[in-house]
């Protein structure tokens, strides 16, 4: 499929089919470079939904499928923005501390408005919804679905 901008479109294969994301290098620059630079190097393959709370967002990104794990690059400093938490946003992962994102990240299944403010937006979906509508629930998910691929459209 041709997509407006392939170099920021992201596409992932999921054990339950495919998910498009547009990034938006316009709201956080650092984090849409990151995950470009993790997606190329295949980091994301295999990674699980780890945390999976219905009505509020599917999480993943983590290698150790614990919540607890990133790349071993830096932590990226917040780049938070206007940009509202709504369904289909994907916003990076973090602990208490702002600056501590580094390759987790969520996406909504529905509008999270407290989230506004103090997460990094860095892109949405654009297609496959639907499909992240049936990533299997749970904190921690018993045998979650996952990332089979993750990769630049521009690559593909």
């Amino acid at each position: 499929m041709a997509y407006e901008n392939p170099e920021d479109t992201l596409v992932l294969e999921t054990t339950k089919g495919k998910v498009v994301i547009k990034l938006r290098p316009d709201l956080a620059p650092n984090h849409v470079a990151r995950v470009k630079e993790l997606a190329r190097e295949g980091f994301y393959d295999g990674v699980v939904f780890h945390r999976v709370i219905d009505g509020f967002m599917a999480q993943t990104g983590d290698p150790t499928g614990t919540g607890s794990g990133g790349s071993d690059k830096p932590d990226l400093k917040a780049e938070f923005s206007e940009e509202s938490h709504k369904r289909g946003t994907v916003s990076a992962a973090r602990t208490a501390n702002p600056n501590s994102a580094n390759s987790q990240f969520f996406i909504c299944f529905e509008d999270a408005p407290w989230l506004n403010k103090q997460y990094s937006v860095w892109g949405e979906v654009i297609e496959g919804m639907d499909v992240v509508d049936t990533i299997k629930r749970g904190e921690p998910v018993r045998d979650p679905d996952s990332i089979t691929t993750m990769r630049v459209a521009a690559d593909l």
